[in-house]
């Protein structure tokens, strides 16, 4: 991982196009390819990032100010002008082990991605643990239309599992082959700030029967 604190202004070139005036900020590049930038606020979320695939290339001309172009394959830039740096270092993570969930809630993402008819008829699955530069959607599946549905399980559903969710559902819908992309918060108990958070981004809440679901037939998964 790249660190780079740096007076900088942002622009973000694409289907929508954004900008950052000029301002000391933290550049993230990351070893999948990801560049985020980040102000000294906000526990997770980048002022304006770009997911990989996409590729870093420096553009300065004429002795003007250095020039950092981000491009992903979908030809949107992210355009970071560099005015000052006060820090460049570079840190080898290594490989992180992930999020490990508590047994029941991985059971349920197990089990749901078995059954996944009970989100509605006609779904299907795309994969478990969908895997996106800010981590990995617990189950990502198609509906009965064949659009994209992303999906975050909880035991207990609450806010930050929202938070979560909306996170996640930002970055994939800038990426057209998935988009539009639209979410589902399951958990076995939700609690009503949740619900009304979930309900007012346009997410669908589905609550989890555990013992029904473990009762289900299922060669693989069955427990007893």
């Amino acid at each position: 991982m790249r660190l780079v604190i740096a007076q900088c202004t942002v622009d973000y070139i694409g289907r929508l196009t954004a900008h950052l005036p000029s301002a000391r900020r933290l550049l993230l590049i990351k070893a999948d390819g990801s560049v985020s930038v980040h102000a000294d606020d906000r526990a997770y979320k980048p002022l304006n990032w770009m997911s990989p695939p996409c590729w870093l290339t420096e553009d300065a001309q004429d002795g003007s100010l250095p020039v950092w172009v981000v491009e992903n394959k979908t030809g949107e830039q992210l355009r970071i002008t560099l005015e000052a740096i006060e820090h460049d270092s570079s840190h080898e993570l290594g490989i992180d082990p992930g999020l490990v969930k508590d047994g029941v809630e991985a059971h349920l993402q197990e089990l749901l991605a078995e059954h996944i008819e009970l989100l509605g008829d006609g779904y299907t699955l795309v994969r478990r643990e969908y895997m996106t530069a800010i981590g990995p959607v617990d189950i990502l599946c198609r509906d009965d239309a064949g659009r994209t549905v992303a999906v975050e399980i909880k035991r207990r559903g609450e806010i930050d599992g929202v938070e979560q969710l909306t996170r996640y559902l930002e970055l994939l819908n800038r990426d057209s082959l998935l988009a539009p992309v639209s979410g589902v918060f399951a958990a076995q108990q939700i609690k009503p700030q949740a619900r009304t958070l979930a309900t007012d981004r346009g997410i669908r809440c589905v609550t989890l029967d555990y013992d029904v679901m473990r009762g289900m037939d299922s060669d693989e998964f069955r427990l007893f």
